[in-house]
């Protein structure tokens, strides 16, 4: 979802567009990515100048991001999306689907740039208890020349 528009889309949308910067959240609703994600919206501007298209995605439900935004933070300018029927099959992808504590079946905290070919150009899991380095995923990024 973009704000409250409801969207179907696959990485292959931006293939040969854009290079994709693809972050993870492990839950809505939790303090960390609480405050992930409105730090990630107001860099938005900055990631599309550098040629990225902004997405990020979780495990939660659409529902789970609507409310989330509208109670808690905000609405993002970038897509938000969920991962959560078949769940996980994403994030199983991207092989971050965490199967110890402290919850089972939610996301890694990660990042990954998949350029325009197609191939992932760089990928980082975070603490997941810790914001994760945006500045350095912006110039990451960068390096690659948009």
């Amino acid at each position: 979802m973009q704000g409250e528009e409801r969207l179907k889309f696959r990485l292959s949308d931006y293939r040969g567009k854009k290079d994709v910067v693809v972050t993870f959240h492990p839950l809505d609703w939790t303090p960390t990515c609480e405050s992930q994600l409105p730090i990630l919206d107001s860099m938005e501007a900055k990631f599309a100048a550098a040629g990225g298209q902004l997405l990020d995605i979780s495990v939660d439900s659409i529902e789970s991001h609507l409310a989330w935004q509208k109670k808690e933070i905000g609405m993002m300018r970038f897509p938000l999306c969920s991962d959560f029927y078949p769940h996980g099959e994403v994030t199983r992808k991207f092989d971050i689907l965490r199967d110890e504590p402290p919850v089972p079946g939610i996301s890694e905290r990660a990042a990954f740039i998949v350029d325009k070919e197609g191939v992932i150009r760089f990928a980082r899991v975070y603490p997941i208890d810790r914001l994760p380095d945006l500045d350095g995923l912006l110039d990451e990024l960068r390096k690659m020349g948009g």
